[in-house]
């Protein structure tokens, strides 16, 4: 198992000592994914309330539950107050240290009541698994050092874990010709008609119009896009980190403009954790904030 040990070091970082930036950046990532978390559950208790009917597509939860209950009452609102308050006390340390572990119950139960009906987003799902690292991290590892550690190491780890398992699932699924420019052609055809349908007109984009106007052209795009999921897992090297989340981002404005499928949170949050940003921190605070030291 000696490869493992070059994996978690870069991930977790245990020889390097922790910096007034680096505390100072871990308590506002951690502000960022609880602001996501609350705007997104206020969100699905609103549709829940005003929209669902009937349980399309049960996930999680909702195959041993029936879900529906919470559809009426305002008591998907309920559940949304409750996690609001929870993740207030996870910030600031009140009380017990498992305040994470309900929020992240919370979140899924409410999650699977909303995508009951059978569409389901990218950056949900990476904020969710954000808090399910801050669950476990705050109960297994509550030394002020090694807690942020693992954290962000477990969401780079996972993060990069799935883009190149993205890469494996697509060879597995579809083969060797997945980069097929016909496919994408095909992907733009189907999200220019949920265009049309919305706005009532379509005009593609200078990207789109370069795919469409060249199998080749098209193939070339893919193959990009493709190699860059492969390489997603080399983000559990610090040196290797801002080089590839450069990439990631640039694959995912390239899948906006050819097929206007958006991943805003899903984005930032890999600006965020992709960049060694503490170091710019580390420049104008010589001293962690008292907050700070008060809610690690």
């Amino acid at each position: 198992m000696n490869w493992v040990y070059p994996i978690a070091k870069g991930l977790f970082e245990p020889d390097r000592d922790i910096s007034p930036g680096e505390n100072l950046f871990f308590k506002l990532f951690e502000l960022f994914i609880l602001c996501y978390t609350i705007k997104f559950c206020f969100e699905w208790a609103h549709y829940t309330q005003i929209r669902n009917v009937d349980v399309v597509l049960p996930l999680g939860v909702a195959n041993y539950i029936d879900v529906s209950l919470f559809f009426d009452n305002y008591l998907s609102y309920l559940i949304a107050v409750s996690i609001l308050l929870f993740s207030v006390m996870a910030f600031f340390r009140k009380g017990p240290n498992w305040h994470y572990i309900v929020v992240i119950l919370l979140f899924h139960l409410l999650y699977v009541i909303r995508f009951s009906q059978g569409e389901i987003p990218h950056s949900q799902n990476l904020i969710g698994l954000s808090l399910l690292c801050f669950a476990v991290g705050l109960v297994w590892y509550p030394d002020n050092k090694t807690m942020p550690r693992f954290i962000i190491g477990s969401i780079l780890f996972f993060i990069g874990l799935g883009y190149t398992s993205a890469f494996i699932a697509k060879l597995i699924g579809t083969g060797f010709h997945w980069f097929d420019g016909r496919h994408l052609w095909l992907w733009i055809s189907e999200k220019s008609i949920d265009i049309l349908s919305r706005e009532g007109v379509y005009q593609p984009n200078f990207l789109q119009s370069l795919a469409l106007s060249s199998v080749g052209v098209a193939s070339i795009i893919l193959l990009i896009g493709w190699f860059t999921e492969f390489i997603g897992f080399t983000l559990w090297w610090p040196k290797l980190r801002p080089f590839t989340t450069t990439l990631l981002i640039a694959m995912h404005i390239g899948i906006t403009l050819t097929m206007n499928i958006r991943f805003d949170a899903f984005v930032i949050q890999l600006i965020l954790i992709g960049y060694p940003w503490y170091k710019i921190l580390d420049i104008y605070f010589k001293e962690t904030p008292a907050w700070v030291v008060k809610t690690l």
